[in-house]
């Protein structure tokens, strides 16, 4: 082990570092020049909203990996809206479903955690179907 260069303000304080698991497993000290190794807490995409009162496939938003994507919907409408998620831009979507029955199809206003993406490949699309009225929304993270 090398030499560290720990200085204590305090005789009572006990000077400790911190290692993490390098490549070969071996343990790298916390320093100037290996810092922790940390996950990004990326910014949100931007947000894709609008207002509608057309039949509409609004879209793609793309989601940063690992943060729940918030759908907010508002107005006075009748109708459908369904996420729907593509891998290949948007050519084919796929309605969202868990355990094989729909997920996040609403038929009323409503703000709420509908996805969490793991692929960065993914994107969100809504499928606005419209029978009456005017839909606000917005999918956020």
């Amino acid at each position: 082990m090398t030499d560290l260069a720990i200085s204590t303000p305090a005789a009572y304080v006990t000077p400790q570092a911190m290692a993490f698991a390098g490549a070969s497993g071996k343990a790298i000290y916390v320093s100037q020049n290996s810092p922790l190794p940390v996950t990004s807490n990326a910014c949100p995409a931007v947000p894709l909203s609008g207002t509608t009162s057309a039949n509409l496939i609004a879209g793609p938003y793309t989601p940063v990996i690992g943060r729940s994507a918030i759908l907010t919907l508002s107005g006075d409408w009748s109708g459908m809206v369904q996420l729907s998620r593509s891998t290949d831009e948007g050519a084919t979507r796929q309605p969202i479903t868990l355990g094989g029955a729909p997920w996040a199809l609403f038929s009323a206003n409503c703000c709420e955690a509908v996805w969490d993406e793991s692929d960065a490949a993914a994107s969100l699309y809504l499928e606005i179907t419209l029978t009456s009225g005017t839909l606000t929304y917005r999918l956020s993270q």
